[in-house]
């Protein structure tokens, strides 16, 4: 994969971030975004976790239909991030931050 590719994979979860960020305050009624906006966060956390079994269920059946339902999971996720004024990096963060540290030793720390 090129630095490139890399680089525009990268962003891919950003870019998407930016289209929901733009529909939270908007009320239009064709957009499944706004949608989930408007029923607030418990409806869209119990999304995600509807979205999150899917995929579970997903990964015993093919690598495509995994993909899929990882792309739906990771859509509601974002949508979630956004409703609970959560940017991806603060998520990349707090990822960097865990890096090089044993995951036991982590979990322990976190109690």
């Amino acid at each position: 994969m090129s630095k490139n590719q890399k680089n525009n994979q990268e962003t891919v979860i950003e870019r998407l971030f930016e289209i929901i960020q733009s529909r939270k305050n908007v009320n239009d009624e064709q957009s499944y975004t706004s949608q989930l906006f408007k029923s607030g966060a418990p409806e869209i956390a119990k999304k995600v976790g509807e979205e999150a079994v899917e995929t579970v269920i997903a990964a015993l059946t093919t690598p495509s239909q995994l993909a899929s339902e990882s792309a739906d999971l990771i859509y509601h996720l974002l949508v979630l991030w956004s409703a609970s004024n959560i940017k991806p990096s603060d998520v990349w963060k707090e990822l960097e931050r865990r890096q090089g540290i044993s995951g036991i030793k982590e979990k322990s720390l976190r109690k």
